[in-house]
């Protein structure tokens, strides 16, 4: 671990809630993930097969604990982190022998945060922060849960390969999870950034993990038009490339998930958010109306779609188009049905519920 002895005046997020930095396609992602037929039912069964308890055993036996004594600055990060993003409680943070770098988050009743040595070794202290406060923002949102549900799920793929109509099913949930989580890992590279307040820092951070042995030596404006020219490929070869590269990703590819986030650093809201300005947890509802989260997406992947040049996105817009404009006819159909069986009852006095 580089050492990064700056220290700087950072703005806390008192009783901040996880809408605050959630990505709008992460909130309609994981909606939609709900409704996936058999997901209710896995989820329950995975329930029954693991605990926690033997996540946390692994972790202990064979990783490093962080704390005062031991990797005493992560130790400080974490507790910065925590109190930046106000969590009742702090995560336990274990340090993995892995020359990858990566970092994730598991667990299910008490979430828990492993960074690998190639991460630490890697990064800055600005980074690790940027880092730790993603995962941070992992345990906020509640994602812990779904990630440790798709580590399990992949193991249990592997053991049902035999089984080709186990596996189609397997298979389903899988790639919207994994769809889910590339857009949930959208949303906590902002929650990092609220941490460190350093765009720069984690802009080296995904110049680092994209393949920058020194992020000095690397020009910045020709490795975010790397995005560019990603987004706006106009060969529907491509296109169909780009999709099938993606669907076992857990991750959003490295060029396009930094550019993601500098333009959010750029942007009104992030800069709100420093001001004081952002949604509190005693506001939030009790259930969340995942109908509200799916529109949210539908608006921002519609933005996405209008400013893209891939052929292949076009049609999904087109056709995405066609299908809202029929089914706000529909909407209005019965809300106006609804309407008039509403006056017509109150006009005869019936009660209406």
């Amino acid at each position: 671990m580089n050492e990064d002895v700056r220290r700087v005046e950072r703005v806390s997020f008192p009783g901040i809630s996880s809408r605050a930095y959630e990505h709008p396609v992460d909130r309609g992602a994981l909606a939609t993930l709900r409704t996936v037929p058999g997901f209710a039912q896995v989820l329950k069964a995975l329930f029954g097969f693991f605990t926690e308890r033997g996540l946390r055993l692994s972790a202990l036996s064979s990783t490093i604990r962080v704390g005062p004594e031991q990797y005493p600055e992560l130790d400080r990060l974490r507790n910065e982190c925590a109190a930046t993003l106000d969590l009742p409680t702090v995560p336990t943070v274990y340090v993995m022998r892995d020359p990858n770098p990566n970092a994730y988050t598991i667990g299910l009743e008490e979430p828990f945060i492993v960074l690998t040595t190639g991460l630490v070794e890697m990064a800055d202290a600005e980074g690790l922060r940027f880092a730790i406060g993603h995962e941070m923002g992992h345990v906020l949102s509640g994602h812990a849960v779904y990630r440790t549900m798709m580590i399990h799920l992949v193991e249990l793929q592997r053991s049902l390969s035999w089984n080709p109509i186990s596996g189609i099913g397997l298979r389903a949930v899988l790639a919207a999870l994994h769809e889910w989580f590339r857009k949930a890992e959208l949303s906590c590279d902002r929650a990092g950034l609220l941490c460190g307040q350093n765009p720069a820092a984690a802009l080296r951070l995904h110049i680092q993990l994209a393949g920058g042995i020194d992020p000095d030596t690397i020009d910045i404006p020709s490795f975010l038009r790397q995005a560019e020219e990603y987004e706006g490929v106009d060969d529907l070869r491509d296109s169909l490339l780009k999709l099938r590269s993606l669907e076992s990703m857990a991750h959003p590819l490295a060029v396009v998930r930094a550019a993601e986030l500098q333009k959010w650093a750029g942007s009104d809201e992030y800069r709100a958010m420093l001001a004081g300005e952002y949604p509190r947890r005693d506001d939030d509802e009790p259930h969340s109306a995942w109908r509200d989260d799916i529109k949210a997406a539908a608006r921002s992947y519609q933005t996405s779609w209008s400013e893209s040049a891939d052929p292949l996105t076009k049609v999904f817009a087109d056709v995405g188009t066609a299908v809202t404009d029929v089914a706000g006819k529909v909407r209005d159909k019965f809300s106006n049905r609804g309407s008039a069986s509403e006056s017509q009852s109150a006009a005869s006095g019936e009660p209406t519920d």
